[in-house]
């Protein structure tokens, strides 16, 4: 099954740590990503550009708005995402244990519809 883990946290805090601090982080993705192409588990994932650059569509009925800036001002941002491959929850748990992010949240993803033969 596949599972999203969705990575949060305060943009301010990545936009003021140092050099150093920002390498270690990534060093820490690139070590996590190493451990679920190990384990065949990677299907894929990104990092996310900061909030300021995302443009969000509103539906209302017919009518589309489009304005610019993320969908709501939160205290905690998506900044990435990973798209595993786990047997159950209790293996993408034990993955995203490993990341060192603050806060992940894990979602099964919803399989598509079946092909017809």
């Amino acid at each position: 099954m596949q599972y999203a883990l969705l990575l949060y946290g305060d943009e301010r805090v990545w936009q003021e740590a140092d050099e150093a601090a920002r390498r270690e982080i990534y060093a820490r993705h690139e070590r996590f990503m190493k451990l679920l192409v190990e384990r065949g588990a990677l299907v894929g994932g990104a990092e996310l550009a900061p909030t300021g650059t995302a443009t969000t569509l509103r539906r209302d009925g017919a009518a589309v708005s489009v304005t610019d800036g993320p969908f709501a001002e939160t205290a905690e941002q998506l900044a990435g995402f990973y798209l595993i491959e786990a047997a159950d929850l209790d293996e993408a748990l034990e993955l995203a244990r490993e990341l060192p992010s603050g806060v992940v949240e894990v979602r099964p993803m919803v399989p598509g519809p079946k092909e017809s033969s």
